[in-house]
């Protein structure tokens, strides 16, 4: 019986030498790796006793360049933006276009007034104030200990 000693540091194949690193420098190379990063803005939910808040960290964009729309209680909020950079010089290697687009989307509790929705961008953050209905408000009183 031979034993085999498994190295889970460097996860290497070893009947094939060599073969793991061969994916590594692909799948590690720029091109790859700038393409599957998540470019979706990173968003905070919070409650209040009135309100339901929704922050969208989204850098670099004007207020402008959201669209906010509401599918019956599904709030969305989208971004497309294409920037290309126009030169008349052809001797390039490498050249790139830039697009920046992303849909988040954010199902609303039935306790949402859907009628009372406010944003706000400012700072690189999109703000996102959603009303509760009035029977969905924390009531908060004391309870008397008899």
């Amino acid at each position: 019986m031979t034993l085999v000693k498994f190295n889970s540091d460097k996860k290497t194949n070893p009947l094939m030498p060599g073969f793991n690193d061969v994916f590594d420098s692909i799948f590690n190379d720029s091109f790859f790796s700038d393409r599957t990063v998540m470019r979706v803005p990173a968003a905070n939910i919070s409650e209040t006793e009135d309100h339901f808040h929704i922050e969208l960290a989204a850098p670099g964009l004007q207020k402008e360049d959201f669209n906010i729309n509401l599918d019956r209680n599904v709030l969305s909020i989208s971004v497309e933006q294409s920037a290309e950079h126009k030169d008349n010089q052809k001797n390039y290697s490498k050249r790139e276009y830039s697009y920046k687009s992303f849909v988040r989307s954010f199902t609303l509790p039935e306790s949402a007034n859907e009628n009372a929705i406010e944003a706000e961008y400012q700072s690189g953050v999109l703000k996102i104030n959603i009303a509760k209905k009035e029977e969905a408000k924390t009531v908060r009183r004391q309870i008397d200990i008899k």
